[in-house]
């Protein structure tokens, strides 16, 4: 319920607390010296916590100097016999905040001055003996700061790796929405080509033509909602069907066929069971190589081949056509391949063979 609170609201609560116990073991407890000086003490120790997130640096000197000044004056809050606890705690939380939410620099700094100002708070009450000096600079400043800057190493750490998800994330959806929007746009333009040409000549044929683009742009833009499902809002997340693995190939196959693309499907080795990320990396490897084969060598005999190794899966999509043009963008889609191919240790190779043609050829290596 905490984590859900406003902190500004915590930290009043915490200090508006610790001020009332402070100021009830004034009233109840014998302390010698309970005056103004102390009341008024208590209060300029505990109630700055309220800015501790804010200001941690200055809170904790704050605490420094009060228990010092106080001391001086007989207000015997932090340095009596015995000590109230309600101070000892409230240097604590003083001493943690710093640690927890100030930079390297100040953090180090406050401390150093603080424990000089509870240093001399000891030696301001006569009471100069050893274990003094170290409750003060250990229990009530040292330690809490350590557990502060524990904290916030560990606060840090976890922001990190929140980010480096996040862009890990945005990668992913970037790669999977290239893929989704060129394939599904090159089989679109081919099939409007086609629709154009037989326009007149067969009117029946326009229309399969016409209905196979409307399904092609019905299943691309639910692709795009799959892969932009993960960007919404927790609560209004997507129900996300499962990605297209290695197990829907005649799928994509048949429908290349379908667009005019002449490409044969082969598959060697004993198959089996791949992780959820091989198989759908796999998958957008060929559609991928396919939709590059459409787009720049046009619809030319194109063979695939999927081999299952004992330690290793192979993907190879060759084509025959002209080649790449000396001048050709390679654009985004032999990359994208490729740094899914590295995300698994893997390695890809993209070229012409003897100028003519070209060969998409992949290599992941799989877990045992």
């Amino acid at each position: 319920m905490l984590r859900s609170s406003d902190p500004r609201v915590v930290d009043r609560l915490l200090a508006l607390a610790l001020a009332t116990t402070l100021q009830l073991q004034l009233a109840l407890g014998d302390v010698p010296g309970a005056s103004p000086v102390a009341v008024i003490g208590g209060l300029a120790l505990t109630l700055p916590l309220a800015w501790r997130r804010r200001a941690p640096l200055a809170v904790a000197l704050t605490f420094a100097a009060v228990a010092a000044l106080q001391e001086i004056l007989g207000g015997a809050l932090f340095a009596g016999e015995p000590p109230l606890v309600a101070a000892l705690v409230s240097g604590a939380v003083a001493f943690y905040s710093l640690g927890a939410y100030a930079a390297e620099r100040a953090a180090v700094l406050g401390a150093a001055i603080g424990v000089a100002g509870l240093w001399t708070t000891v030696i301001a009450s006569d009471d100069t003996e050893l274990h003094s000096f170290l409750l003060s600079a250990g229990l009530v400043a040292l330690t809490p700061w350590l557990a502060g800057r524990t904290a916030r190493a560990r606060n840090l750490r976890t922001v990190a790796l929140e980010r480096a998800a996040a862009s890990e994330e945005r990668q992913r959806i970037a790669r999977e929405l290239h893929d989704v929007v060129a394939h599904g746009v090159v089989l679109m333009v081919l099939q409007a080509q086609g629709a154009r040409r037989i326009l007149e000549q067969d009117p029946d044929r326009a229309r399969d033509a016409l209905s196979a683009i409307e399904e092609t742009g019905h299943t691309a833009l639910s692709e795009m909602r799959r892969s932009l499902g993960i960007l919404r809002e927790d609560r209004a997340r997507a129900e996300l069907k499962p990605q297209p693995t290695l197990g829907d190939l005649d799928e994509l196959i048949e429908e290349m066929r379908q667009a005019g693309l002449m490409v044969e499907l082969a598959v060697e080795g004993a198959e089996r069971e791949l992780s959820d990320g091989v198989d759908r990396s796999a998958y957008r490897i060929v559609q991928e190589a396919l939709t590059n084969t459409i787009k720049h060598a046009g619809l030319v005999p194109t063979r695939v081949v999927v081999s299952y190794g004992a330690d290793d899966l192979e993907l190879e999509i060759a084509d025959e056509g002209p080649g790449p043009a000396r001048d050709a963008d390679p654009g985004q889609g032999i990359a994208g391949m490729r740094e899914r191919v590295r995300l698994y240790g893997g390695e890809l190779e993209a070229r012409s063979e003897n100028g003519h043609g070209f060969v998409v050829r992949a290599r992941i290596p799989l877990a045992t």
